[in-house]
């Protein structure tokens, strides 16, 4: 299969514009050429860790086994990904479900089928010659800090870190740098004091000496220091009508996550990176198994969402976010997050 580059955000809104024959295309889901259903996933990243399941069920054959023509694209934001689902350019999005809470304060219907992990997977990095000066939330006020975009999940993060630290969202400069180089090179000119990023991005900063971490939201002690509870992230969503118009492919979907989920349990850092493609690694393999190691250990081993995480999720927007905060009483994360279809791929492959 193939992988194909999104045209970008410009293309999602055109499609946006067309109305009614944007919404057709989001609820529909054809046969490809070879028979099968014919799927597009937006990845919020494709090369970051926190979305490896993505390309890693391309990778080891899970969609194939399920008789699924999937089309991965590659957007580097969440926000971003998200457009592109909402204006039917593709039929699901890998990407975080605090999108699927944000959505719902704004009349959309947006549905977490599986949970990749509990945690976000990302890190607050502070520019090694700022490290003395920001140490905390409380020194966000003033500064640059880096997001993918505005309105992912990096802003939201953000915002969180920072009103836990007695920072408003108007007392600091949110900067969209993306990932990757754009990130680096942002911090490394000083345009941003510190930021929020994902691996290889994280390991190469710290291997280089370029930036620390400040808050490492990688692991459950880590987020529940940072969030007051878990924070479940990168997930499979999808348009709460396609999910109900499509139950068996859903199913199929969620069947090759849930197999590429046990797949990353009972694989090295070292295996993994090498079903991956080269172009991952970017020229660094080391560096990138070390990126893996230290992220690896995010992923969920069943697919399911931790209801208490939910719960945490909706807190931290209902403090944070300005849409969400005064729709918080309204929110209903029953509409947000299922576990219906990967309970059914566990059940199936126990008989």
């Amino acid at each position: 299969m193939r992988l194909k580059r999104t045209v970008g955000v410009v293309a999602a809104l055109a499609v946006a514009l067309a109305g009614v024959t944007a919404c057709r295309d989001s609820r529909e889901i054809a046969l490809g050429t070879t028979g099968k259903p014919h799927i597009k996933i937006m990845v919020g990243g494709l090369s970051k860790v926190i979305y490896l399941p993505g390309q890693l069920a391309q990778q080891i054959g899970a969609y194939q086994r399920q008789g699924l023509d999937v089309e991965l694209f590659d957007q580097p934001s969440g926000a971003n990904a998200e457009t592109s689902l909402l204006a039917g350019e593709v039929q699901a999005v890998v990407g975080f479900y605090d999108h699927t809470i944000d959505l719902q304060a704004k009349e959309q219907c947006i549905e977490s089928v599986v949970q990749f992990a509990n945690v976000p997977g990302e890190a607050e990095m502070v520019a090694t010659a700022k490290a003395g000066e920001v140490r905390s939330g409380a020194d966000f006020k003033g500064r640059n800090l880096g997001v993918t975009s505005l309105g992912s999940s990096t802003d939201f993060l953000t915002k969180a870190l920072a009103l836990r630290g007695g920072v408003t969202s108007k007392e600091y400069t949110p900067v969209k740098v993306g990932a990757g180089q754009t990130f680096i090179s942002a911090m490394n000119q000083g345009s941003i004091d510190a930021g929020m990023t994902t691996d290889p991005t994280i390991a190469q900063l710290t291997n280089t000496g370029q930036a620390k971490v400040l808050f490492d939201m990688r692991t459950v002690e880590g987020t529940k220091a940072a969030l007051g509870g878990l924070y479940p992230a990168s997930s499979l969503y999808m348009g709460c009508e396609i999910v109900k118009r499509y139950p068996d492919i859903v199913q199929k979907l969620a069947n090759a996550y849930v197999e590429t989920l046990k797949w990353i349990s009972s694989h090295t850092p070292e295996q993994v990176a090498a079903m991956m493609p080269p172009s991952f690694a970017g020229g660094d393999k080391a560096l990138y198994v070390k990126s893996l190691r230290d992220s690896l250990p995010m992923f969920t081993k069943d697919g399911r969402m931790d209801p208490a995480g939910a719960q945490n999720v909706l807190k931290v927007l209902g403090e944070s976010s300005s849409n969400v905060k005064p729709k918080k009483e309204k929110i209903d994360l029953s509409k947000t997050y299922t576990t219906q279809f990967v309970d059914a791929a566990h059940a199936q492959a126990q008989q």
